[in-house]
């Protein structure tokens, strides 16, 4: 999947946690994004099964949008954990990183930074 896929299936996870509901200027606002990339981007998670529509067009995952979306998210927050922990860079940068990293990492590292996490709590 395109990171910016990725991205936008996040924030949307983020948006339905905080608000118990999103649209799609909310997103675009979020992101820092204009209302037509995020109408397209919209289209293209239907179209692949990751989003529905709902009343007043407000957006919801598909069982299979949350699962991809909810892998994204807990990678981004361990990696953010990680790197405070072992840089001891102020939270907003490690988030900044953890945001471009989260997209490029495999599956067996992940789960090394997990294990490394929790041995040395």
């Amino acid at each position: 999947m395109y990171e910016s896929r990725e991205d936008y299936l996040e924030t949307i996870l983020i948006l339905q946690k905080q608000n118990g509901f999103v649209r799609s200027v909310d997103v675009a606002k979020h992101m820092g994004v204009s209302k037509p990339s995020v109408s397209r981007a919209m289209d293209v998670l239907s179209s692949g099964g990751f989003i529905t529509f709902g009343l007043g067009n407000m957006i919801k995952l598909t069982e299979e949008g949350e699962k991809k979306a909810e892998s994204v998210y807990g990678r981004h927050l361990l990696l953010t954990d990680f790197f405070v922990k072992i840089t001891g860079v102020p939270r907003e940068q490690a988030e900044e990183n953890a945001c471009r990293v989260e997209h490029a990492i495999d599956a067996d590292v992940e789960q090394g930074i997990r294990k490394w996490m929790e041995d040395n709590k």
